[in-house]
């Protein structure tokens, strides 16, 4: 496996590799995790997505932001394709 996991150290990770499908609406189900492989080791994930949309509950009209998350993780991390489709599905909602 190229990412140096084996599949025990996914256990939890299933959109990696598979066709994706791309939730309409508010989806929290999507967000992923895998263990951190170094917990005693303090460093920061960073994750940016310049063009986030939804939309506004007000006018219905869309919203649009940049939004720039840094963690320290300690036991698991959050799988990046899974927090990108998660923030996706904030597209049509308001």
């Amino acid at each position: 496996m190229t990412s140096g996991r084996d599949q025990k150290e996914l256990t939890g990770v299933s959109l990696l590799g598979n066709k994706t499908k791309y939730p309409t609406d508010y989806a929290p189900e999507v967000l992923e995790a895998f263990i951190n492989k170094h917990p005693s080791n303090d460093y920061f994930v960073k994750f940016n997505c310049p063009e986030f949309t939804s939309l506004c509950p007000m006018t219905g009209q869309p919203d649009f932001a940049a939004i720039y998350i840094s963690y320290v993780p300690d036991q698991k991390l959050v799988e990046s394709k899974s927090l990108k489709l998660y923030l996706f599905s904030f597209r049509n909602h308001g």
